[in-house]
């Protein structure tokens, strides 16, 4: 039997736990939770975009994002429209609101990074691991 503490999954999932630890009280003075920061991150980047693609971003099912999107149209940061083109695709945009809340914003991720204490190098390293580790999700299946 393999250890806990040598599970990959277990120190992935500790790390995920810890990080978000560490935004909640920078999303907590912009009254974002995490995963709306993450929706907010894909459409600051990209403007526009239709439910799916920002699914594809997040690595996130319609099914997820739709609650999720329907509480930020009512908080007033998102606009969920009917494309002309095609009704059954929503679009999101960003309304005045959304928009205001990338300049609170622009603080968090420094501030986060700043608690990990890794140099360039090192950031660079995990980063292109966890990349890696992500390609392999549109080709593996259980």
């Amino acid at each position: 039997m393999i250890a806990l503490s040598e599970h990959l999954c277990f120190k992935t999932y500790a790390v995920s736990r810890y990080i978000t630890g560490l935004y909640k009280p920078y999303l907590d003075e912009i009254s974002l939770t995490y995963p709306q920061y993450l929706v907010m991150l894909v459409l600051w980047e990209n403007g526009e975009m239709n439910i799916g693609k920002i699914g594809e971003h997040l690595h996130l099912d319609n099914g997820t994002l739709t609650p999720l999107l329907k509480r930020m149209e009512k908080n007033g940061w998102v606009n969920r429209t009917r494309s002309l083109v095609d009704e059954r695709v929503v679009l999101i945009s960003l309304t005045k609101e959304g928009k205001a809340l990338q300049e609170e914003a622009k603080r968090i991720p420094e501030s986060v990074q700043g608690c990990f204490h890794l140099d360039e190098d090192k950031k660079q390293q995990l980063m292109s691991g966890l990349d890696e580790i992500l390609s392999t999700q549109s080709t593996s299946k259980i």
